[in-house]
């Protein structure tokens, strides 16, 4: 399969554009939405999280996400038949940094505090000792994914930039 200059140039440029949308998603919620929800008690903060964790799971922000990763994962297989191209070590480590890092952890890590979460009673004592929990590890894990989103998106854009020369 040939594919012409310019339809990779607006991948490249679509996955940048989604790994940033994608960091900046994440970001939102470590830096203020998280906190906000800190501060609220327990059960408040647990039902307010439950309802966002039912919301998220709409097309527009699936295939936001998840149409970046099959982005990346095109983007690794095809620089490997063009490894010898400038650019090409950073198409491939932000392809990779996003599908690891973001998809990964967010598979790994986010979704299963997210699925115990789904199923506490808002109110009880295992929901306030849960919540605890879930405040430290899913906010410290959405930090990571923020990140590798992040790098992802300059490594994108850095190519781009330079795309006359790629």
């Amino acid at each position: 399969m040939v594919v012409s200059p310019q339809w990779l140039f607006t991948l490249k440029l679509l996955t940048a554009l989604g790994c940033g949308l994608a960091a900046g998603v994440f970001f939102a919620f470590s830096t203020f939405i998280m906190p906000a929800l800190a501060r609220l008690q327990a059960p408040q903060g647990i039902a307010a999280m439950q309802s966002i964790n039912i919301t998220a799971i709409n097309p527009l922000f699936m295939i936001a996400l998840f149409g970046t990763a099959l982005a990346c994962l095109f983007l690794a297989v095809s620089v490997l038949f063009k490894w010898q191209q400038s650019g090409a070590v950073y198409l491939l480590v932000g392809s990779l940094l996003y599908l690891v890092g973001t998809i990964g952890v967010t598979i790994a890590f986010n979704v299963p505090l997210n699925d115990a979460l789904a199923i506490v009673k808002p109110d009880s004592s295992e929901g306030a000792t849960l919540w605890t929990r879930y405040l430290t590890g899913w906010t410290f894990w959405n930090h990571v994914r923020t990140i590798a989103a992040l790098v992802a998106a300059t490594l994108f854009t850095l190519v781009i930039a330079n795309s006359e020369k790629i």
